[in-house]
């Protein structure tokens, strides 16, 4: 294929032959770029035959007829120039399957319908050509072939195929009394002090389309809350949730009450600040009654979860789940300690800074104020896209992902589907941001700042082994031990409305746009942060009135000035 370089139609469509004929005749194992692999049934008819021609040797003049049409499609992509409608012309089970993985839900209530009529019971369309669509769905996101909003997409048409066949089933329970059924009862919660979850509900919609009952907690949910639920549902399996630093310690309170109360389900520990590590350090000691594990991605979930409610599967993964955090711990506990220096060692290397040379510059005004009516537009120029394509799964720097040749696609996809949500969010204002900033006179003291008022925020101080040249830093260095200095700090939101707006699209069964509004009002609320804390050092506190930053400057941290974040070491129990 490397012949047709420049050429990717193609190309993919070579290697995708290839595999496919080659795997049935006995090949075990290959090296390929899975994002780059086309479906062998998609591959254009006289391109597919021709490929075969060439691989298959099975005529004299295959690779001139190749090299004939190859030209032909240089330069698509692999995208469809018009609209195909020609799977229309297959039977209802093949239609169903082709909407589901091509996310397209323009007929599903037409096909739902047809083949409902054809079924002797609405549960059989479920349990057959939707389910046979979804195990597709589910074989090409696990290769690698399908990205995870194309997935949410299919989980859009699953759900808009079942609601049209929920009152058909519901009159058949009635009238027979049968129950439902399903694969397994999974709780899935945002532990308590965390309000993300978007990643939790990803998850969630892939294990629904694989047939799972999803009991979903929502956010900042207390332990008790969590095992209490767990416990009365009857649950197979918890799945935890959380994204800030914090939510580390929770997880390991909640497992060890499960540890105490004798529970047994699996525990599933997720989120981005979670890992692996941290798992098998943290959580899995304290939890003996139950197996705890850690899901990195949404593609993981479902064969987790299977595995966990095998019987026959079960007790090796947990017995090699056991051995590997086992080998973690100790990898972790074998090495030398790190050095730290006595406290006051640290302490005498704080950053030693000239404030007799300096005089701090005082804000515009003292105390709190809200600032309301902000432009949605104005936030959307400071908005960072990055974590948006990495909250669905899509690695890759904005706007270079969108040309990449593994998920560019995907991308470019979701890309476009969020710029006509955009038009709606930012032309109908769906959000109402608002901040609340405030300055307040401060000094220090040894590690700690005092407020004028009287309130005290402690410091830690770093105590790692340095060179001379390199200052132990606490937060309190930064503040003059006297005369008049300021501290600021402020609170943002992009408004609660995304809330509402995302249960009116659940409602509608259409979780897409449901995880795609709460992601938009994530980069919101961080857009905001990065436009008030401009106004801050420009306009409110003022010390640089000068600053002039593009987008680019600002998610670099290239201005002067800092915004920690409490919670963190830097700033403890703030």
């Amino acid at each position: 294929s490397f012949s047709f370089r420049g050429n990717e139609p193609v190309r993919r469509a070579m290697h995708s032959v290839f595999l496919y004929h080659a795997i049935p005749a006995g090949m075990d194992m290959g090296i390929v770029n899975a994002g780059q692999l086309d479906i062998y049934d998609d591959i254009e008819p006289e391109l597919r035959e021709r490929v075969e021609d060439v691989i298959l040797n099975r005529r004299d003049d295959a690779t001139e007829r190749l090299i004939e049409i190859a030209e032909g499609f240089k330069g698509q992509k692999g995208k469809t120039a018009e609209k195909d409608l020609s799977w229309r012309e297959a039977p209802v089970a093949k239609r169903l399957e082709y909407a589901l993985v091509h996310g397209i839900t323009e007929f599903i209530d037409a096909d739902t319908e047809e083949a409902r009529l054809a079924s002797e019971r609405p549960l059989h369309v479920i349990e057959g050509p939707l389910m046979d669509g979804m195990n597709v769905v589910g074989d090409l996101f696990g290769s690698g072939k399908m990205f995870l909003p194309q997935v949410v997409k299919s989980a859009r048409v699953m759900k808009q195929a079942v609601a049209w066949l929920e009152p058909f089933m519901e009159e058949e329970k009635q009238r027979l009394g049968t129950v439902d059924v399903s694969n397994g009862k999974v709780l899935m919660a945002t532990v308590k002090g965390d309000v993300h979850d978007i990643g939790k509900n990803i998850v969630g919609v892939v294990l629904a389309c694989n047939g799972y009952e999803i009991l979903d907690l929502g956010v900042m949910v207390p332990a008790e809350t969590i095992l209490d639920t767990a416990i009365k549902e009857n649950v197979d399996v918890i799945g935890l949730s959380g994204l800030i630093t914090p939510s580390l310690d929770e997880m390991v309170y909640v497992a060890a009450e499960m540890e105490r109360r004798g529970m047994v389900q699996p525990l599933l520990i997720g989120g981005a600040t979670t890992s692996p590590a941290h798992t098998a350090v943290k959580i899995d000691p304290v939890i003996r009654c139950a197996p705890v594990v850690h899901v990195s991605d949404a593609s993981r979930a479902v064969g987790v979860v299977s595995t966990l409610l095998s019987e026959d599967d079960k007790p090796g993964f947990v017995t090699q789940t056991k051995a590997r955090y086992e080998r973690m711990r100790e990898a972790r506990s074998g090495g030398p300690p790190k050095p730290r220096l006595p406290i006051e060692q640290a302490r005498e290397a704080r950053l030693k800074l000239d404030w007799d040379s300096y005089t701090p510059p005082a804000p515009s005004f003292e105390g709190v104020r809200t600032f309301e009516d902000i432009d949605l537009a104005t936030l959307a120029r400071y908005i960072d896209w990055t974590p948006y394509f990495s909250a669905w799964d899509l690695a890759g720097q904005f706007p270079q992902i969108l040309e990449d040749k593994i998920v560019g696609e995907a991308a470019t996809s979701l890309w476009n589907d969020t710029q006509g949500m955009m038009q709606q969010l930012v032309g109908e204002a769906w959000l109402k941001p608002k901040a609340v900033v405030g300055f307040w006179k401060a000094n220090s003291v040894g590690d700690d700042i005092h407020l004028q008022s009287g309130e005290v925020f402690h410091t830690l101080r770093q105590q790692m082994v340095k060179d001379n040249t390199r200052p132990n830093f606490a937060m309190s260095d930064f503040v003059a031990p006297e005369g008049d200095d300021w501290i600021g700090g402020f609170c943002v939101t992009a408004g609660p409305q995304a809330e509402e707006i995302a249960k009116e699209f659940i409602e509608k069964r259409d979780d897409y746009s449901s995880i795609m509004v709460k992601a938009l009002a994530d980069r919101f609320a961080e857009a905001m942060a990065e436009y008030m804390h401009e106004r801050v050092r420009k306009e409110l506190w003022g010390y640089a009135p000068d600053e002039d930053l593009g987008n680019a400057e600002l998610i670099k941290e290239k201005y002067r000035g800092i915004r920690p974040a409490p919670g963190y070491p830097s700033q403890p129990e703030h």
